[in-house]
């Protein structure tokens, strides 16, 4: 078991912090995000030129090196070996959350396996800030970063979650987004979707619809920048469909589609006008 206590006790290693970036707007860079880039001895960066773009507009003056995908393996050790002497780091990707569609897993699973801290500092995540204004449900949500992009790799991915309850944050190309939906309504059907371009930024823009209308409006209102496409859940079980089983079987249907127990009978008792804790306690024997 690994047991760490970030700002307690004498520390022989340096710290590896994880530094969310903007999205967009350098405005939502934070305090302390700032003050942690200014003090730590190094900042491993996906792109050391995007970041010393941010580094200038705040005046930090810490060294860098690059830490990306292809040189991941070959750096690795050496920022474990810096870490282990005393000194610490900061981890940055080009935007958001370090970890979230880069390298930096790798270099966490590294720090943890020789007991050197790492700490994560809040911030901006696209996909997170997307839902929370997209329409489709926030809870509960499945983030799914970039899809294949064969076609036929992608059919059997997004065929595989069509039954899944959860709202679904992927990111994509503007250059594969008409394709990608096209693929979604074919699997899904025409589900509510929320596509979302350049958040944060001045031409930032939000299409919530049906897939369809989403596909529609791509053909005359044309698109460019950073994409994330925020799908709805599978609606599972309808009165309609279920009105020949019990509500536990209702409940044990949804449960095999995917759901949680817990959301099925939330999902079964408010569809049937039921009382939640009663149904949970037949559910359970209670």
């Amino acid at each position: 078991m690994n047991f760490q206590q970030s700002f307690k006790g004498a520390k022989s290693a340096g710290t590896l912090y994880l530094v969310p970036t903007p999205i967009g707007n350098l405005d939502d860079m934070t305090f302390r995000a700032v003050k942690i880039l200014q003090t730590v001895d190094l900042i491993a960066s996906e792109d050391t030129r995007n970041t010393q773009k941010l580094l200038n507009h705040f005046e930090i003056e810490t060294p860098q090196e690059s830490f990306h995908e292809h040189n991941s393996g070959l750096k690795l050790s050496k920022m474990v070996q810096f870490l282990a002497s005393g000194k610490s780091i900061a981890q940055v990707s080009d935007a958001g959350l370090p970890s979230i569609s880069d390298p930096g897993h790798d270099l966490v699973l590294a720090c943890i396996s020789e007991a050197i801290d790492v700490v994560a500092l809040p911030g901006a995540s696209a996909g997170i800030t997307a839902l929370i204004a997209s329409g489709i449900a926030p809870q509960p949500h499945i983030f799914y970063g970039f899809l294949p992009r064969k076609k036929s790799e992608q059919v059997a991915f997004l065929t595989e979650k069509v039954a899944y309850p959860e709202s679904q944050i992927f990111y994509e190309s503007p250059h594969r987004v008409a394709a990608t939906l096209t693929n979604m309504l074919a699997v899904y059907g025409d589900r509510e979707v929320a596509f979302v371009r350049e958040l944060t930024k001045l031409f930032e823009e939000y299409r919530r619809g049906r897939i369809s209308e989403v596909l529609a409006s791509l053909e005359t209102h044309p698109i460019k920048g950073e994409c994330l496409i925020i799908v709805s859940g599978s609606d599972a079980i309808k009165q309609d469909e279920t009105s020949d089983l019990t509500d536990l079987e209702a409940v044990e249907a949804l449960i095999q589609a995917g759901e949680k127990p817990n959301a099925a009978i939330k999902k079964v008792a408010k569809i049937r006008g039921l009382v939640r804790q009663e149904l949970y306690q037949s559910y359970h024997d209670l």
